[in-house]
């Protein structure tokens, strides 16, 4: 990439608004909630919020099951509402993304509402319809058009009664998939998306956008996935980067963005990505998207059996993964790069220590390490703040569709409920919507009245007003970190260089560009290390300490030697 772009320095916020602060009292985050906050993420010093979906919507899944493209949800707001919180974001220079869900709509969508009213409808063919296979009754089992699983268990297809086909879900059976090869479909996608640019909006993350391109056959059928395990075919390389998703997303770019002044950002989110695939995707000379979301790295602590198949993570697999995506995309495509999101687990619970003794400096480690990639970070809500895992007891305690159905169909199976917990206490996406710790009252100041889902209860201790004037807080190293990318531009479009790859313990890197170059080394590990080994020790030794998380070592130990989750950066002149 030639001319760095403004989003290679720049950091994105995101925001899960049911969970991030309660304006009126009813025990939902809403967008007055965030209007009270902007301060919070100006003191950061983010650059972009990505607002998670404030559509109206059922809430099947928490949103991302949208009935009008067009609108706010009432729980969140108003339109007016969401203008003002525009506004004082774009006051504080600060940039708007929001969520586009179009690989499917709400079943109550009047898009959908339309379509299954009967098979001559105009709007039938703007979502996936089949028949029973030959010589089956629909609604029988194995009478599904293909064997595709959903992602939220069970089929992928849904049975309609009332005009004798099925329907395509990727999610749940709230969510139907609309029929990208329509024409019609792209251009109502794309006049939505103009719609809300010229709002004033400044860009989109896309959710599951390299599934909108299915694999039709030419007689418009779909084929089986393979049956490696469980009930259901893998269905996904059949609508994963599928046959069109390339013509479709360098259409919405024309379509969308030709042509408009501004500085806009698109995030694909693409679970299942390769590295050549997203150089394709991410290569400014094709006009798609600027970067993607991709999963490889959020599912190295997963077996066999998928996500609640869960593992010990190795920290020389997670530097293998980031390490091949930094240098996949070192000359064409950039990477995004986060630890966690609304559908992952906390990242200290996961990849660093929520142990009281190591928790701080662990945040603080993670954070250094991963801003101090080449890429564009994001931040989640309440990881600025060290937030961890909730203590879940029992099912009761859930509130994740994900989750709930997995729980009902494992142990329905004869699955040992505690075993099916405990993944779901690790793994689960509720982990990550507990509501924002803002202080230590009794609702962490998330809401006046009873929260939609239990506050964690470590807020007493961890919490936004303990920290924000805290120089020693996460906090503040999050600041510091997000600081660091804007002022040294080596950080944002500077050379990566691994080094180390086989440590179990060490995580450091290189980042270089001519006349200055930063050795970021970081103990990911709850015992001391030492990383003599690194190339040019010596010189290192001697260089000016950038960056820390940890008291500067004792006179009597080597300078390369780390604390438990000791994280430093050093910078050091150069010649080149």
């Amino acid at each position: 990439m030639t001319e760095p772009q403004w989003w290679q320095s720049a950091v994105v916020y995101q925001i899960y608004p049911r969970s991030f602060a309660d304006s009126d009292g009813d025990g939902i985050g809403d967008l007055g909630g965030i209007l009270a906050k902007v301060d919070h993420l100006a003191r950061l010093g983010v650059d972009v919020v990505w607002l998670s979906p404030v559509y109206p919507s059922p809430q099947d899944d928490a949103g991302y099951d949208i009935s009008d493209f067009q609108d706010i949800e009432p729980v969140f707001g108003s339109l007016e509402i969401f203008d003002q919180l525009l506004a004082a974001l774009h006051e504080r220079g600060i940039k708007l993304v929001m969520d586009l869900v179009v690989n499917h709509t709400s079943d109550e969508h009047a898009w959908f509402q339309q379509a299954r009213r009967s098979k001559d409808d105009p709007k039938r063919d703007w979502y996936w319809w089949r028949p029973p296979r030959e010589g089956m009754t629909g609604g029988d089992p194995g009478a599904e058009p293909t064997n595709w699983g959903s992602f939220f268990s069970g089929s992928a297809w849904e049975w309609d009664e009332s005009t004798g086909e099925y329907y395509l879900h990727l999610f749940s059976k709230k969510q139907p998939d609309l029929n990208w090869e329509n024409r019609e479909v792209r251009e109502a996608v794309y006049a939505m998306m103009r719609w809300w640019l010229d709002r004033g909006v400044d860009g989109f993350r896309m959710d599951v956008i390299n599934m909108i391109s299915k694999a039709v056959q030419p007689d418009g059928s779909l084929p089986d996935g393979v049956v490696s395990h469980g009930l259901y075919g893998d269905g996904t390389p059949l609508f994963t980067d599928g046959p069109r998703i390339h013509e479709y997303l360098a259409e919405m770019n024309r379509e969308v963005f030709a042509g408009r002044d501004g500085q806009f950002l698109t995030v694909g989110e693409m679970p299942g990505v390769t590295i050549d695939e997203a150089i394709r995707y991410t290569d400014p000379a094709r006009a798609e998207v600027d970067m993607v979301f991709q999963f490889e790295h959020v599912t190295l602590d997963q077996g066999p059996g998928g996500k609640w198949d869960v593992q010990p993570l190795r920290l020389t697999d997670v530097k293998a993964s980031l390490g091949r995506w930094q240098a996949g995309l070192a000359e064409v495509g950039w990477n995004s790069l986060y630890w966690n999101n609304h559908d992952q687990p906390r990242a200290v619970s996961r990849y660093g220590s929520d142990a009281p003794e190591h928790r701080v400096r662990s945040a603080k480690c993670l954070a250094t390490v991963l801003h101090l990639h080449r890429g564009t970070p994001y931040v989640y809500q309440g990881e600025e703040l060290g937030m961890t895992n909730f203590p879940f007891g029992g099912i009761g305690d859930f509130r994740d569709i994900e989750s709930l159905n997995h729980y009902a169909e494992a142990t329905g199976h004869g699955e040992d409920p505690e075993d099916v917990l405990k993944a779901l206490r690790y793994m689960g996406r509720d982990n990550a919507r507990t509501p924002v710790q803002w202080d230590d009252s009794a609702n962490a100041g998330f809401t006046t009245g009873t929260p939609w889902i239990a506050v964690n209860p470590n807020h007493t201790e961890i919490n936004a007003s303990a920290q924000i004037d805290d120089e020693d807080s996460v906090f503040a190293h999050y600041r510091r970190v997000i600081e660091l990318r804007h002022t040294e531009k080596v950080v944002a479009t500077g050379d990566f260089t691994m080094l180390l790859a086989d440590h179990d313990q060490i995580y450091a890197f290189v980042r270089s560009e001519p006349g200055t170059a930063l050795l970021v080394l970081a103990n990911m590990s709850n015992e001391t290390a030492v990383a003599d080994q690194i190339p040019d020790a010596a010189e290192w030794e001697r260089a000016e300490v950038l960056l820390t998380n940890a008291p500067s070592p004792e006179p009597s130990q080597p300078r390369l030697s780390l604390q438990p989750w000791e994280a430093r950066v050093y910078r050091r002149r150069t010649d080149g």
